[in-house]
């Protein structure tokens, strides 16, 4: 095992810069532009909705391409990855120059294709490198960098959704696309001095064929993890359903542009600590009832919005930030790395990753259709109905672990 490094070394520190393009810009940026994108190319929320979901479906295109692609190339998952991250930089800067909606159409279906690569080719990159009783930590540090690109995304509300600043958006998403460049080419420069560091042990790593694992039989099996994978699913249609329509339900209220960009930042701000908290909590319980009870205070959180009271809503979104948005991706990552073997984790990650995807593809359709039925209060709060089924699909996984554990036990004694 290459494991050698605390959680905070320059790798995941690396890592984490990526991850504000990974997550914070390239993805969930979209949902605070879209009352800017609206204005200057027009389309109604419903349409543009779509779009979220067009990039998703390249999401999880990228997350099915991406088993295959290592299998055929084992030894070329470091180029893989470099070139994933210069060309998701270069196509965030080709989404600011688009001019209708089919042109943004194909460049948020690329940049969900490259981000699905990068996100679990830079976390299996990243946490080779960390030993393996900090690697929760590692995780919380590396999914971290996504809750400061959105707190960066909400800064810059002034710019790109008030009314003043028609293209606004435009230039947030070129200024973005250079930063993922940037930190592409330092995250390729440090992995570079680890494999040239670590090369004379690379040979005996390498497991025979018969040492593979099932995959999918590990991943669906009922007494093993398919309720974590169930979990996953359902949270990632849940969060974003709710980060879709957050923003254009406070601008339809007339929350001037500030203010509703700094309740994006707080949950921004608030990610920040959940992500290095959580990643501590995840090392000292690995347990899905820890995942669950994340989830279930983010569906009170999210709840909030159906007060239509402004604190409330505010208080549910630092909530959410705090312990739910990135509390299950960092916590299924760690809980993967503990219970897959090291050769089969990056398809395993990928798999996993493809359900998160299908369940951020199906978010936005059921979300617009709540739009279109009963308005953006009501398709922002449905949200919470998928998030409360990942905490009880989680705290599932917690009684299957304990029940292994429990048994495992007995045989020892």
């Amino acid at each position: 095992m290459m494991g050698q490094k605390s959680a905070w070394n320059g790798i995941t520190l690396w890592a984490s810069l990526l991850f504000v393009v990974i997550l914070g810009f390239s993805r969930l940026s979209y949902g605070m532009f879209l009352p800017g994108i609206q204005r200057e190319i027009g389309g109604s929320y419903s349409q543009l909705g779509m779009l979220g979901t067009i990039n998703f479906i390249g999401y999880l295109a990228g997350t099915l391409c991406l088993p295959p692609l290592i299998s055929r190339f084992p030894d070329r998952k470091h180029a893989i990855n470099q070139a994933t991250c210069f060309l998701l930089g270069l196509a965030m800067i080709g989404s600011a120059f688009s001019d209708h909606l089919a042109q943004l159409g194909l460049w948020r279906f690329a940049i969900g294709f490259l981000s699905a690569l990068a996100t679990v080719l830079v976390l299996s990159i990243a946490m080779d490198a960390v030993r393996p009783a900090e690697q929760g930590a590692a995780s919380g540090l590396i999914w971290l960098g996504g809750s400061a690109g959105i707190l960066l995304t909400g800064l810059s509300a002034p710019l790109t959704i008030d009314p003043s600043h028609l293209q606004g958006w435009r230039y947030a998403w070129a200024a973005m696309g250079v930063f993922g460049i940037a930190a592409a080419f330092g995250f390729a420069v440090v992995t570079s001095k680890r494999r040239q560091g670590s090369s004379s042990s690379q040979a005996e790593v390498k497991p025979s064929d018969q040492q593979r694992v099932k995959v999918y039989r590990l991943l669906f099996s009922p007494e093993k993890l398919l309720f974590l994978i169930g979990s996953y699913f359902f949270f990632g249609a849940g969060y974003i359903i709710y980060f879709t329509y957050l923003i254009p339900y406070l601008v339809s209220r007339g929350i001037p542009a500030l203010f509703a960009g700094l309740i994006w930042s707080g949950i921004g701000l608030a990610g920040m600590f959940n992500g290095w908290v959580g990643g501590r909590a995840i090392d000292r319980w690995p347990s899905g009832y820890t995942l669950a009870a994340g989830m279930s205070l983010g569906t009170v959180g999210v709840l909030g919005i159906t007060t239509g009271n402004l604190f409330f809503t505010a208080l549910g979104a630092v909530m959410i930030g705090l312990v739910s948005f990135i509390t299950p991706p960092l916590m299924t990552t760690s809980l993967l790395r503990r219970h897959v073997p090291h050769r089969a984790y990056a398809a395993c990650l990928s798999i996993a990753t493809a359900f998160f995807a299908a369940g951020q593809m199906m978010g936005p359709i059921v979300g617009g259709v709540g739009v279109q039925q009963y308005g953006l209060q009501f398709g922002a709060a449905s949200g919470a109905i998928f998030m409360g089924i990942s905490a009880g699909l989680a705290g599932l996984y917690g009684q299957k672990q304990r029940k292994t554990k429990t048994r495992d036990l007995h045989l020892g004694a």
